[in-house]
């Protein structure tokens, strides 16, 4: 049941209690930043996630001078932590790519920014883009209509901007990328009528059976939020 609910969006029931793994915060930290494109940090981050290295978190992006870079953020042991620094230092530089620490202050800063998408990234780059969220294969390329794309959860999730007009094909691309995209904020052009292209990808026959029963069986009557997905 609990997968089931996770993702629901309220269509299959409702939570009244909920339980919440915590772990000890770890006990060292390093934060490392590679200046290179977005195809070379997924294949850096695709090798380093075949590895048993304390990965914890990654963004590629682009700053407002145009520079790219990956940032890498380790957390774990001490000895593994700093092995981890030194292999990947390592590694970036046998492909011609520079690594340097990144301080903590910048580090905070730049993870809150993808938080709570206050990184410049995030500002509409037109009136009426929209932001998609695109949910792919973590080994999937470098989409090459979205070369400027702000990239997640080590290649898995990926930000882009792209008018509700190109609904289609920026599906379709997640489509190819082995996974799906959603309509995450609509633009300031044309505000809430971007949503007539559908906020949520399309689902296919088969598996929107499957929820149609799922509904049936958890909520007969209707009563729970029914239209949401």
């Amino acid at each position: 049941m609990k997968k089931l609910m996770a993702g629901s969006m309220g269509t299959l029931g409702v939570l009244t209690e909920v339980s919440i793994k915590v772990l000890p915060v770890a006990p060292a930290e390093a934060n490392l930043k590679f200046n290179c494109d977005q195809a070379q940090a997924l294949s850096l981050i695709n090798t380093w996630g075949g590895q048993p290295l304390p990965l914890n978190a990654s963004v590629w992006k682009r700053d407002k001078t145009g520079r790219d870079s990956l940032v890498v953020r380790l957390r774990g042991a001490v000895a593994a932590v700093d092995a981890a620094s030194a292999r990947m230092a390592s590694d970036a530089a046998g492909y011609g790519i520079s690594c340097a620490h990144v301080t903590t202050a910048e580090a905070e800063a730049l993870w809150l920014s993808c938080r709570e998408q206050t990184h410049h990234f995030f500002t509409p780059p037109a009136a009426d883009a929209c932001l998609w969220r695109l949910s792919v294969a973590q080994t999937a390329p470098a989409m090459a209509a979205f070369s400027d794309a702000l990239v997640e959860w080590h290649g898995a999730l990926r930000w882009v901007w792209a008018p509700a007009s190109d609904a289609e094909k920026v599906r379709q691309l997640a489509e190819d990328a082995g996974g799906h995209a959603t309509l995450f904020r609509v633009s300031q052009a044309h505000g809430e009528t971007d949503k007539s292209v559908g906020v949520f990808h399309p689902t296919p026959s088969a598996t929107s059976g499957i929820a149609q029963r799922l509904r049936e069986q958890l909520d007969p009557t209707g009563v729970f939020n029914t239209h949401r997905l």
